[in-house]
């Protein structure tokens, strides 16, 4: 039967391996590779200059006029694509007439009707007798 692994067990082999005195001579190859500090003098306390403020660099104009610019062509596309998308002013006054006709044409047909004292039925008749000369 197989034994299960335990990671545990101080039989256990490790996987890597250390060269001898790596970690004792560590510390002082460490310290080897560092670069050598001056060491700090404690000098006597002079009064404290005002810091020196760096200038900071003035904006260009472009860097100014940039964002208003940007706001701009922002809504110049707005506008430009609101008068693609929308309808014509002449297409809606086309529209207008066309729907005003319409009802005119309905009122007249209506009034007529009224004048000739017709019924339904009598039209229905009276149109089709028309539609049969024509052929």
């Amino acid at each position: 039967m197989k034994e299960k692994f335990n990671p545990y067990t101080p039989n256990r082999q490790a996987g890597f391996r250390v060269p001898e005195g790596y970690f004792e001579e560590l510390t002082q190859r460490v310290m080897e590779r560092l670069p050598e500090a001056e060491p700090q003098l404690e000098a006597e306390p002079q009064l404290e200059a005002e810091p020196q403020l760096e200038a900071e660099p003035q904006p260009t104009l472009w860097q100014r006029v940039r964002p208003w610019l940007y706001m701009a062509a922002m809504f110049a596309g707005a506008a430009l694509i609101i008068r693609v998308a929308s309808p014509s002013a002449e297409e809606k006054a086309a529209t207008l007439a066309h729907e005003e006709a319409e009802a005119q044409e309905i009122e007249y047909i209506e009034s007529a009707l009224d004048a000739a004292m017709m019924d339904d039925y009598s039209l229905y008749i009276y149109l089709a007798e028309d539609t049969n000369h024509q052929n």
